[in-house]
C-alpha cells in the first residue's frame, strides 16, 4: 500500500469509528503532545492510511481503517477560550497546534485487542506497544498489514 501508515487514538465514547463512519470525514481536533503534532503537521499527507485505535475501550484496540483526508491545518480550537482545547499562547498568527482531517474506510467486524496485538511476536517493536501513551504514531508497513491480517480485512 503506498503512502505511509498511522494509528491514532481516540475514546470510543468521545468519537468512535462508527461515528466517523457516520459522519464520513472530521477534523482530528485536540492533539496536545508536540511529537504527535509534528508528525501530523510535518510527515502525514493525503491518502496515508489510519489504524483508528480506540483507547480506554474494552477491549482497547484497533476498531478500523481511516485515511488522512487533508493537508495539515492550525487548529482552530486552539483559539476558541470556549474550547478545552484552547491554549491562550497560541495565535493566528503564530499556531502552536495543528491538525488533518480524517476519513472513513472500513469498521473491523470485531476490535484487533491490544492485548492480542502484544502477544504476537512480529508486533514487539511497534510503537504502540512499546510506547502506548503517543497518540498519534507511525506504523511500519509490515506492523500495519499485520493488523489488517488480524482483523481479516485487507
Amino acid at each position: 500500500m503506498a503512502g505511509r501508515h498511522w494509528l491514532m487514538k481516540s475514546e470510543e465514547d468521545e468519537y468512535g469509528i462508527r461515528d466517523l463512519e457516520r459522519d464520513g470525514r472530521t477534523r482530528w481536533v485536540g492533539v496536545r503532545n508536540y511529537e504527535a503534532r509534528n508528525l501530523m503537521r510535518d510527515e502525514m499527507t493525503p491518502g496515508d492510511l489510519i489504524l483508528y485505535y480506540h483507547s480506554n475501550a474494552r477491549p482497547s484496540g484497533v476498531a478500523g481503517l481511516a485515511r488522512v483526508a487533508s493537508e495539515p491545518y492550525p487548529d482552530p480550537t486552539q483559539f476558541d477560550p470556549e474550547s478545552r482545547y484552547h491554549d491562550p499562547k497560541a495565535t493566528p498568527e503564530e499556531p502552536r497546534w495543528f491538525l488533518v482531517d480524517v476519513e472513513f474506510v472500513e469498521a473491523f467486524d470485531e476490535v484487533v485487542p491490544l492485548q492480542a496485538i502484544k502477544a504476537e511476536e512480529a508486533l514487539s517493536d511497534m510503537v504502540l506497544v512499546r510506547r502506548m501513551r503517543l497518540s498519534v504514531q507511525p506504523v511500519e508497513p509490515a506492523e500495519f498489514e499485520h493488523i489488517l491480517a488480524m482483523a481479516g480485512s485487507g
